[in-house]
C-alpha cells in the first residue's frame, strides 16, 4: 500500500476593514481574499467597525484615519480603542495622511503588532500583503515618511500638547497663583480631581518629584515658555 501524507490546513488570518471609500473597500476585500485572508467584515465608519471588532475579535484590523461623520480622526481613534481594549489584535493604519499625534499614541508603549502605511506610497500589492502578515505576526510595518514625520515631531514637541483640555485649565489657574482649593471652586470640581490633574500635568511635563525643585513653579514656567498664556 502506498502511504499518503496529509497536512493540516493553515487557518487563515481573520481581518476586519474600516474604509469609507466603497471602491477602495471592495478592492481591499478582493485583494485580501485572493491572498488567503478571511475578511470577517468591511465597515464604512468607525462606530460600525468598533462594534464589529468587539463582536468578532479578529487577528488583524486595517483602518483608515479619516472616516465619517467628521472625516477627521475617527478611524485612528478607533484603532487606539482596539489597541487598548484588545491588545492581541494587530492594527494596521492605511491612510493618505500622517496624523502625528495619534500615530505617536498608537506606537507608544508597545510597538508590536502595529503598522502605519500611506495609501499613495504602497507601490506593490505583494509588499502590502507582506506588511499585513508581518503586523499580524507581531511585527511592525511603518512607512519611512511616517517615521520621518514622527521624528520631526519629537524634535519639535510642545509638551503642552500632551495635556487634556481640563489639564490646560488647571495649569492656567496654577499660573495665576491659585491654590488647589481655589482651582476646585473655579472649575466646579472636587479637590481630589484637581490633585489628580496636577499629578498628571507633572507626569506629562516630565517633572518627577525632587527635593530641590518646586514642580508647580516649573510647570508654570513651561506653560509660559510654550505660549500657554496666549492659548
Amino acid at each position: 500500500m502506498t502511504g499518503t501524507t496529509t497536512s493540516t490546513p493553515t487557518t487563515p488570518l481573520r481581518v476586519i476593514l474600516a474604509e469609507d471609500s466603497v471602491l477602495l473597500r471592495d478592492g481591499l476585500v478582493r485583494l485580501l481574499q485572493a491572498a488567503g485572508f478571511e475578511v470577517v467584515d468591511a465597515c464604512p465608519d468607525a462606530a460600525t467597525f468598533l462594534a464589529s471588532v468587539r463582536r468578532h475579535v479578529p487577528d488583524l484590523v486595517v483602518v483608515d484615519v479619516r472616516m465619517p461623520p467628521t472625516f477627521t480622526s475617527e478611524g485612528i481613534e478607533a484603532a487606539l480603542v482596539v489597541r487598548s481594549e484588545l491588545p492581541d489584535v494587530a492594527v494596521l493604519v492605511l491612510s493618505q495622511y500622517v496624523e502625528e499625534r495619534y500615530a505617536t499614541e498608537l506606537l507608544a508603549g508597545r510597538a508590536r503588532g502595529v503598522g502605519y502605511l500611506l495609501k499613495d506610497r504602497v507601490a506593490d500589492t505583494g509588499d502590502f500583503i507582506d506588511a499585513l502578515r508581518t503586523v499580524a505576526a507581531g511585527g511592525t510595518a511603518l512607512d519611512p515618511e511616517v517615521v520621518s514625520q514622527l521624528m520631526s515631531r519629537a524634535r519639535n514637541a510642545d509638551p503642552l500638547e500632551r495635556l487634556t483640555p481640563r489639564e490646560h485649565d488647571v495649569l492656567r489657574l496654577m499660573a495665576q497663583g491659585r491654590s488647589n482649593s481655589a482651582i476646585s471652586r473655579e472649575l466646579f470640581i472636587g479637590e481630589g480631581a484637581v490633585e489628580k490633574n496636577v499629578s498628571s500635568i507633572f507626569l506629562k511635563l516630565d517633572l518627577p518629584p525632587t527635593g530641590d525643585d518646586h514642580r508647580r513653579v516649573l510647570a508654570v514656567l513651561q506653560w509660559l515658555e510654550h505660549g500657554g498664556a496666549e492659548r
